[in-house]
């Protein structure tokens, strides 16, 4: 296993460029599954649990609440715990370090603002399902997006019994409606301006490196993704000097034509950055 993280170092140190695919096993191994009802979802949403069934972090974001109130007391809460209350992990920190000093750009599913606080410029990062540090008009009137840590932070500190003070539910500025995260919940988010402005920018960088030493490194993203894997692999085929490297708990999946310059880790994505970093 040594050879194999000497190898991705190698090629990581030697890159023109590094693209970033990142989905939800990489979350998972930082220790937040939205799929779970694991030891954090209880302690942090035992009343959420008991009082509407809702096992898991992807039921509440989508469930029904009875009331804005209700709605933004799990959403407050959620953000304010998991996206500005956090601290950096060790494996955000050790994989900005992999990539620092070469020109980076990320795509990402998650949704939890990660990367920034881990040294990532806003704009080398592009959250293809939104991000939950920003909120927009529930309604719909307008695709404006606002960044929402001071009412987050506001809400969660006053909820009570969850729920949150009617006057504190953000609104739209333009229309008076109440805010909403600013997550992919329906088709009509890919087609917004700032979804279309970031894939542009994704596409400039992929077009900027082209023919040059471009290093693909993809974590905890399913075989069967289509948002990110399937373009990734497809830009590794047509790319003669794209050398692709993905990491994956228990699911390694490379194409037989870009096997030569690909490589695989099966296991802990955080353990496996860590040893790579720290080589001798």
């Amino acid at each position: 296993m040594k050879e194999l993280y000497q190898e991705i170092k190698k090629q990581s140190e030697n890159a023109d460029a590094i693209l970033i695919g990142a989905s939800n096993g990489l979350s998972i191994s930082e220790g937040y599954n939205i799929f779970a009802d694991d030891n954090w979802f209880r302690e942090n949403f035992s009343d959420f649990r008991s009082r509407y069934g809702i096992h898991s972090i992807l039921e509440g974001s989508f469930y029904h609440f009875p009331s804005e109130e209700t709605k933004w007391a799990f959403s407050s809460r959620l953000i304010s715990r998991k996206c500005y209350q956090e601290e950096p992990s060790r494996m955000m920190k050790d994989l900005h370090d992999l990539v620092s000093g070469r020109d980076c750009f990320v795509v990402t599913s998650n949704t939890e603002d990660h990367f920034v606080p881990a040294g990532f410029s806003r704009e080398q990062v592009f959250e293809m399902e939104g991000r939950m540090t920003q909120s927009r008009c529930a309604s719909g009137c307008c695709e404006d997006v606002y960044e929402n840590r001071e009412d987050v932070l506001r809400m969660a500190e006053a909820e009570k019994d969850g729920l949150v003070p009617s006057e504190l539910i953000p609104r739209c500025p333009r229309c008076g409606s109440p805010l909403t995260v600013n997550f992919a919940d329906s088709q009509a988010f890919f087609q917004t301006s700032h979804f279309q402005k970031k894939m542009q920018e994704y596409q400039n960088f992929v077009r900027k490196y082209h023919g040059k030493s471009l290093v693909i490194l993809e974590f905890g993203v399913g075989w069967r993704n289509r948002l990110i894997k399937e373009p990734l692999m497809q830009l590794t085929a047509s790319e003669p000097n794209a050398f692709y490297i993905t990491f994956n708990k228990g699911e390694i999946y490379i194409p037989d034509e870009i096997a030569g310059r690909s490589i695989g880790v099966d296991g802990d994505i955080a353990e496996a950055l860590h040893n790579i970093l720290t080589l001798n």
